[in-house]
């Protein structure tokens, strides 16, 4: 394999999305279905399977990855539509993660604010309310925004890839014959 030109190194070549539903729902299922968050829902199963406060963070995080692989699929074929970006599978991971963290920080933080506003809320005085929101907030806004980050990055990560390997596909070659076109060989 030769690596004459920036075009040639792994992940950098054309692609486009494939245009079967097919592959569209299979590239969903495959991004939601993160093999540690598999592995750990098999291995030690969640205690709390009911919605609420104790519920499995692990449940939660496939809920909110099952919404978000066809949302984030969907808005990458619309842009491609629209712009031809992203053309490489490399852009279709960077998005994936860019985006995937993201969503993890904005979703930690309206649960921190949750979170936050439930123990005010429960607390007996204004005093024992303030104690309450500071160390719910401390808890899960400090503590709990980078390993949540770092929890999406790896997420969107594997959702990426499978959105590259199964939703795209490679792009045929456009020669450039009157060379009109913005990026033709050089």
């Amino acid at each position: 394999m030769r690596l004459d030109r920036i075009e040639d190194l792994p992940g950098l070549k054309r692609v486009a999305p494939r245009r079967t539903t097919r592959a569209f729902v299979l590239a969903a299922l495959a991004a939601a279905a993160w093999p540690p968050l598999i592995l750990t829902l098999a291995v030690w199963p969640p205690e709390n399977w009911a919605s609420g406060v104790d519920t499995d963070w692990r449940l939660v995080l496939l809920v909110v990855g099952m919404a978000a692989a066809p949302i984030g699929l969907w808005l990458m074929h619309r842009s491609h539509a629209d712009t031809g970006r992203p053309s490489t599978r490399l852009g279709v991971v960077c998005r994936f993660m860019v985006f995937g963290g993201l969503l993890a920080a904005a979703v930690q933080t309206l649960i921190a604010l949750i979170m936050s506003l439930l123990s005010l809320i429960a607390s007996q005085s204004l005093v024992q309310g303030l104690g309450a929101l500071e160390t719910t907030l401390l808890i899960f806004g400090v503590a709990g925004l980078p390993l949540a980050v770092l929890v999406g990055v790896s997420y969107a990560l594997w959702a990426g890839l499978c959105a590259a390997f199964i939703a795209f596909a490679p792009a045929p070659v456009v020669k450039d014959r009157m060379g009109l076109m913005q990026n033709g060989p050089r």
